[in-house]
């Protein structure tokens, strides 16, 4: 363990890929993707709008003796970048595509969006037709119903019966927990992945925890173990552009054999 509880990279690559996810989430600004990031994280409502300067952030579970790690990246800086934005689809295992129920622009946004991460998903595997991609779709701010211009009912006919669509408030946290439970359970995580079902703990406790799965130590957390737990990690910081390209060349390798030309371009 480093130094007044920040994670090493041996506390990172101790947790199996398979326990490893990242959320991309996508849509248009001021529609409330950075409250419903910090409902997630276990934070509290920001009432003054202030754009988004932190785009990645890292939760990392302990639940039922397993560690878990939830990466989320907010892509929305990205809109004017398009091969930024591209890269960053394509590194992601799960979705959340928010847009604002006041605020038809940015649901139609949100289906742009998930036209480009089908389209994009399908060219990397080489898909003749769009990729099916766990894609959650949030509308937010439904406290304010008076000033609703998207209605339920257009949602579905424009995407179809089967999308995972909630209507949600960052402000007084409804339909949160059901969204949040969508994305765990699209993602084949476990529902103690939801912001109320498990206790946020510091980062030591969290090690310790690890620790004392392996019987090494842990006795100071004897009364934790089993329950579920989580922890943000506060240094957390967005993988380098080269790393993501690597990551998507290593998923791309999985499926196809490996070509010479810049994986990024085949996906266009």
């Amino acid at each position: 363990s480093g130094p007044c509880g920040w994670l090493t990279e041996q506390d990172i690559q101790e947790i199996p890929p398979r326990n490893c996810h990242r959320v991309v989430v996508l849509g248009a600004p001021r529609v409330g993707k950075t409250n419903i990031l910090q409902r997630f994280l276990g934070k509290e409502f920001e009432e003054h709008y202030q754009p988004t300067t932190e785009d990645f952030h890292r939760k990392l579970f302990h639940i039922g003796g397993e560690a878990y790690q939830v990466d989320l990246l907010d892509a929305s800086s990205e809109r004017d970048f398009p091969a930024k934005r591209r890269l960053s689809v394509l590194t992601g295992d799960i979705f959340l595509l928010v847009f604002s129920l006041d605020d038809k622009d940015s649901f139609s946004e949100v289906c742009e969006l998930l036209n480009e991460i089908k389209t994009a998903k399908a060219k990397l595997l080489k898909l003749k037709n769009p990729a099916r991609v766990p894609a959650v779709i949030c509308g937010n701010k439904a406290d304010l119903e008076t000033r609703r211009v998207v209605s339920r009912s257009e949602v579905t006919e424009v995407l179809g019966e089967g999308v995972s669509f909630f209507e949600t408030s960052a402000k007084d946290g409804s339909g949160l927990e059901s969204m949040f439970g969508a994305l765990a359970s699209l993602g084949g995580l476990p529902d103690e992945t939801s912001p109320s079902r498990h206790q946020i703990v510091s980062i030591p406790t969290y090690q310790s925890l690890c620790i004392g799965q392996q019987g090494s130590r842990g006795s100071r957390t004897r009364g934790l173990i089993g329950a579920p737990c989580a922890a943000v990690d506060p240094l957390a910081r967005r993988p380098s552009f080269n790393s993501d390209l690597q990551l998507v060349l290593g998923s791309s390798t999985k499926h196809n054999k490996p070509e010479k030309r810049c994986i990024i371009n085949a996906a266009l």
